[in-house]
């Protein structure tokens, strides 16, 4: 088995399977730190989906748009984890 066939065959499907019990957990989360966490994790297995498309293609212009991705998201998450320190201050 070759890295595209175990890529395309295991690593594609694996991640699919993972993006749907993230937006179940998401659109289920009980609190907004749940919903956040679950969308940072969707973000992250998105990142992993860019990353493999990326390989199988040959594209690597795609890694500086997961790598933008993942910086956006790391910021986005640390925002609204302030936020919601200071509205619990309140």
């Amino acid at each position: 088995m070759t890295l595209n066939e175990y890529l395309y065959y295991i690593i594609l499907p694996v991640l699919m399977v993972a993006i749907i019990l993230i937006v179940y957990r998401f659109l289920k989360g009980p609190n907004i730190a749940d919903k956040v966490i679950a969308l940072d994790l969707l973000i992250t297995t998105g990142i992993g989906i860019i990353s493999v498309y990326s390989i199988l293609s040959g594209k690597s212009a795609l890694l500086d748009v997961a790598m933008i991705l993942a910086l956006i998201a790391f910021l986005s998450t640390v925002a609204l984890s302030y936020y919601l320190e200071k509205r619990n201050r309140k």
